[in-house]
C-alpha cells in the first residue's frame, strides 16, 4: 500500500541549469505527466507485477482528473479522498542531461487529516506500506507500528536538519534518501538514522553514482552498490528515485538480500531515465533479466 504523494509534474525542457535571468526563455514544448513520488512508486510496482492499493487526498479538479487517468492507465486501485485544496502540482525544470530543478507547491493545509475509518480497514490487510512524505501521512505511524506492518519512506534530499522528515526518517523501517544535498555526510546521516530511528536499513541513493546501504546488524561502512548504464539515451531524470524504491521493494517483498535490492533498484532507476515525465515503467522479467552487474536484461 502507498499512501499519499500523487499529483501533476509539468516540465519544462531548458538548455541548461541554472536557467540565466531573463524575463523571457525560449524553451522546446511543455508537457504534463501525472505520478509524482507516490503515483510513481505505487505504478512502478504495479508494472512489477505486484498487487498495489494508492490511497491520498487529491482535488475534485482537472488535475485530479489527470492522477486518475493515469493510475486507471496503470491499473492501480486508488482510493482518493477529495481535498478541498486541489491535487498537488510541481513544475520541474529538466537540462539537456537529464538534471532536473523541482518546484513543488505546499497546497495541503496542516491540518488535513485521512481518516481511521477510511485507511485502517486497508491497513489491516497490508503486507507493506510506503509513505510519501505528504504531511498527513505522518499520522498514520501509530496504527502501522500497532499493526506490525513494516514501512518505508523516501526522505528525498533530507539534509539531516529539516524538521518535515525527521519522524518518517525515525518511524519507517527502511528508509531511502538522495546523497546530493548531504554529500560527504551522507554516511553519518545513515548511522544517525539507525541509531537514533527504528530503521534496519537506510539506503542512499546519488544518482549515476549509485547508491549506499547501511543495516542495523551490518558493518560500520554504507556499502556501495553501482549505478547501471541506461539501456537507451538518457531522456528524463524524472521519477529514477522513485523507480529505484520500486525495484528495491520489489526485492524485498521476493525475499532477496539488501543488496540484490539495490541492484534490482539500479535497474529500475536507469530504466526509468529513457523516456520522459516517469513513463518508463520497467516490467518483472526484464528486471529479473538484469545480469548480476546490474546490465539490463532484454
Amino acid at each position: 500500500m502507498v499512501v499519499g504523494g500523487s499529483g501533476v509534474d509539468t516540465i519544462v525542457r531548458v538548455d541548461s541549469l541554472p536557467v540565466p535571468l531573463a524575463d523571457s526563455v525560449m524553451v522546446g514544448p511543455i508537457a504534463e505527466w501525472a505520478g509524482q513520488t507516490g503515483g510513481n512508486v505505487a505504478l512502478g510496482v504495479r508494472a512489477l507485477g505486484l498487487d498495489v492499493a494508492l490511497l491520498d487526498c487529491i482535488g475534485d479538479d482537472p488535475t485530479g482528473a489527470l492522477v486518475r487517468e493515469r493510475l486507471a492507465e496503470g491499473d492501480v486501485e486508488f482510493h482518493p479522498l477529495i481535498s478541498a485544496a486541489g491535487t498537488r502540482r510541481a513544475v520541474n525544470l529538466v537540462d539537456a542531461k537529464g538534471r532536473r530543478m523541482s518546484f513543488y507547491d505546499a497546497r495541503d493545509p496542516a491540518e488535513l487529516r485521512m481518516p481511521r475509518e477510511f485507511y485502517l480497514p486497508r491497513l489491516r490487510r497490508a503486507r507493506h506500506v510506503h509513505l510519501s512524505i505528504t504531511g498527513f501521512t505522518r499520522f498514520l505511524y501509530d496504527d502501522i507500528e500497532a499493526l506490525g506492518v513494516p514501512v518505508s519512506t523516501d526522505l528525498h534530499d533530507w539534509d539531516g536538519l529539516a524538521e518535515h522528515q525527521r519522524e518518517f526518517a525515525l518511524r519507517s523501517d527502511l528508509v531511502f534518501f538522495s546523497a546530493a544535498t548531504a554529500g560527504d555526510g551522507a554516511p553519518a546521516l545513515m548511522r544517525r538514522i539507525l541509531r537514533e530511528g527504528r530503521a534496519r536499513t537506510v539506503v542512499a541513493t546519488a544518482g549515476a553514482g549509485g547508491s549506499w546501504f547501511l543495516t542495523r546488524d551490518g558493518g560500520p561502512d554504507p556499502c556501495h552498490v553501482p549505478a547501471t548504464v541506461p539501456p537507451a539515451p538518457v531522456v528524463d531524470t524524472n521519477g529514477a528515485g522513485d523507480a529505484f524504491v520500486t525495484g528495491f521493494l520489489y526485492g524485498r517483498l521476493d525475499g532477496r538480500d539488501v543488496h540484490d535490492c539495490a541492484r534490482l533498484g539500479a535497474v529500475a532507476g536507469a530504466y526509468a531515465c529513457t523516456g520522459p515525465g516517469s513513463t518508463a515503467l520497467i516490467g518483472r522479467d526484464a528486471l529479473l533479466a538484469a545480469g548480476p552487474d546490474g546490465s539490463p536484461g532484454a
